[in-house]
């Protein structure tokens, strides 16, 4: 997936683009046979299942980051992998949330993983128009750099502020409540079909509104990861490669991980950390490049910007503190875990 002609290490990526298509078609096609197979038999994966599945899209994930290390240099390779750790580390914080609109919406187990996949394929679209917007700004407008970096501070404060992201119950967003009040519905699920008819009219079942939930609170999420992923590479294609790879193995971690996210206690707090180091990154960007005609007169200015080489180990290190520092605080405490 790589052009003929391939960067040095220090130049950008110059796909053709028959490699976008080429990608976009690749992961088209695997969520395509995904939903067509869990459709024709939903049910509630094995571990074995699960694990391999996972190792699947874990490893494709490392040997694309190997295989752009070889090819075009170990910067790039490196903004990927930030990249792709980022993303998926945040997507985890997803599975709160997910755990808790199964739970609201009374998911057949069997159903959830339709739902989940379904979900993420909505996800991954909206995402898409995310990528693209967010690399037209940052092509027309170098002060975007700011904006980002001020918004990732601002979310991470918040984070921080928020502690435990494990809140008792899901509360729709004015989306849904608009779908609820537009979509007549049943109250019965009729397996994996979004819509039955009702004698003459049509109507919605509990899982359409499901995968718009999870679909749309996916994109929520975006608003802080796209711009945390920007401030790591500025190629529009890692950062559309990263979330392939991480969504793609988001339904997975959700079966296997389940009961384990409710001892990750820590993990708004690294994911605050995580998120202010990259805004603060992106902030020494738009100094560097500054052009604002109000900021220095308009020259950039001589600071200190952050190797990507630090920012993967920065990144490395906060996720593994987090995690260890959790499962230590939980297993001296089990009350942490259900609080």
């Amino acid at each position: 997936m790589l052009p003929a002609t391939l960067p040095t290490a220090t130049d950008g990526l110059d796909l053709a683009p028959w490699v976008w298509w080429a990608t976009v078609g690749v992961a088209a096609l695997v969520l395509a046979f995904d939903v067509a197979v869990i459709a024709r038999r939903p049910h509630r994966p094995s571990t074995r299942e699960l694990v391999t599945a996972l190792a699947v899209y874990v490893g494709a994930a490392v040997v694309f980051g190997l295989a752009l290390w070889w090819l075009a240099g170990g910067r790039l390779a490196g903004e990927f992998f930030a990249g792709w750790l980022t993303e998926y580390s945040l997507s985890v914080d997803n599975l709160f949330i997910f755990i808790l609109i199964m739970a609201s919406f009374s998911v057949p187990e069997k159903l959830q993983q339709f739902a989940l996949m379904v979900g993420i394929v909505i996800a991954i679209v909206l995402r898409g128009i995310f990528i693209a917007v967010g690399a037209a700004a940052i092509n027309s407008f170098s002060w975007i750099f700011y904006v980002f970096g001020a918004f990732l501070v601002y979310t991470a404060v918040r984070l921080a502020r928020g502690g435990d992201t494990s809140d008792d119950e899901y509360e729709q967003n004015r989306f849904m409540r608009w779908a609820a009040g537009r979509f007549p519905a049943t109250e019965r699920y009729e397996g994996t079909r979004l819509f039955v008819r009702d004698g003459a009219a049509r109507t919605a079942t509990p899982l359409f509104f499901v995968i718009l939930a999870l679909g749309t609170t996916d994109l929520l999420f975006a608003l802080d990861s796209i711009p945390a992923i920007y401030g790591l590479t500025d190629e529009a294609y890692l950062v559309l490669v990263a979330n392939l790879f991480a969504l793609m193995g988001l339904r997975q971690l959700y079966f296997l991980i389940g009961g384990l996210l409710r001892k990750l206690v820590f993990l708004s707090y690294g994911l605050a950390v995580l998120l202010a180091f990259i805004g603060v990154k992106l902030v020494l960007h738009a100094l560097h490049e500054n052009d604002l005609p109000f900021v220095n007169g308009g020259q950039p200015l001589p600071v200190p910007e952050i190797p990507i080489a630090v920012s993967l180990g920065a990144i490395v290190v906060i996720l593994g503190v987090t995690t260890v520092a959790s499962l230590w605080a939980t297993r001296r405490h089990p009350e942490l875990a259900d609080g």
